[in-house]
């Protein structure tokens, strides 16, 4: 089974990144808008349980994160997602290095908290889309207070696994 861990921003952030998801991200139907710690990896169902217990321990190891989403970026010209930047203090770059390194350490891309607005365009569409929207004026603070482990369904769509609050009960 394919696993990830995220943190699933408020509603209000969730709503301005889906007035736009709709449009610009073929995988807007398949998961809400979240910001990756820890990207989609294989694991079986032995494996998941030894996994949560670590996510478990690491979640308890840390307070809730301040997030602020300040504007919207791209990764062009490694590939043409646009995404509203996340800044956070050192909290979430630490919880995303632990999260990692409690597993393989294995990282496609470096750690750019971000939540994805669009994806999968032509270099064309991207040039427009993005031409349009980077000056926009992006302002949403939020505190983040649990992550979850998601597993992805036959149909391609992602549900949640298991949740958990950082912070000591």
């Amino acid at each position: 089974m394919k696993f990830g861990i995220v943190i699933f921003p408020s509603k209000k952030i969730q709503d301005y990144a889906n007035s736009m998801r709709r449009r610009y991200d073929p995988h807007y139907a398949l998961i809400p808008p979240h910001i990756t710690l820890k990207s989609s990896f294989e694991a079986t169902e032995e494996e998941i349980k030894e996994i949560a217990n670590k996510i478990d321990l690491i979640s308890r190891n840390f307070n809730p994160v301040s997030l602020k989403v300040t504007k919207i970026g791209s990764f062009k010209p490694v590939n043409n997602v646009i995404y509203l930047k996340v800044e956070s203090p050192e909290d979430l770059d630490t919880l995303h290095n632990q999260l990692n390194s409690a597993f393989d350490g294995n990282q496609e891309y470096n750690f750019v908290p971000h939540i994805t607005i669009g994806q999968k365009m032509s270099d064309d569409e991207h040039s427009d889309v993005y031409g349009s929207l980077r000056m926009t004026k992006v302002e949403f603070e939020d505190t983040a207070d649990r992550i979850h482990l998601l597993y992805q369904l036959d149909n391609g769509s992602w549900t949640v696994y298991e949740t958990y609050r950082l912070g000591k009960e």
